[in-house]
């Protein structure tokens, strides 16, 4: 028998020992959230800095998260409010958005850009669901599925929509 085959039959037998145990768990009650959240990922959560110049940086390695102008002014504007927002209140927040999105926008803002604020506040259009997959995709390219959770804007529907990373990870350079 090669260490192949030993190690393929190690692993076999491990993961038959882990579901009898995930099964004595089921029986004595614990649910399947709490199950769930032992076997994902037990990595603590890196902070993120926004820099002056609106970079955003991951971690004490400030890997540098590259969004494009909008995205990005979407991903600060709900950064900014812990609270979350509801997708059909969006228009409340355009004017604050227009001034993140002028703040992150080198070349400044043209009808083109006011039309892109325009549309991305309007929750009769898909646009900021849109930008708010590219900021999730972002993430996943980053962390594992559990741990990006945290980072992206998500929300069950109708209701507010936020970021559920902990502020005091959050570090606004000034």
């Amino acid at each position: 028998m090669t260490n192949t085959d030993i190690n393929k039959n190690l692993s076999r037998k491990l993961m038959e020992e882990i579901k009898e145990k995930i099964q004595e768990l089921r029986e004595l009650g614990i649910s399947e959230r709490e199950i769930a959240s032992l076997l994902q990922s037990q990595k603590p959560l890196q902070k993120i800095t926004i820099s002056r110049s609106h970079k955003i940086y991951l971690g004490e390695n400030r890997i540098e998260l590259r969004l494009e102008p909008l995205v990005k002014a979407v991903y600060l504007l709900f950064l900014r409010h812990p609270e979350g927002i509801v997708f059909k209140k969006l228009p409340d927040y355009r004017q604050e958005l227009t001034r993140i999105y002028a703040e992150v926008r080198p070349s400044g803002l043209t009808e083109k850009a006011l039309q892109s604020i325009e549309d991305v506040t309007n929750p009769m259009l898909n646009s900021i669901n849109e930008k708010c997959a590219r900021i999730r995709a972002t993430f996943l390219g980053q962390f594992d599925e559990y741990m990006a959770k945290s980072y992206y804007i998500d929300g069950a529907r109708g209701e507010a929509k936020k970021i559920a990373l902990p502020r005091d990870l959050v570090i606004w350079e000034s």
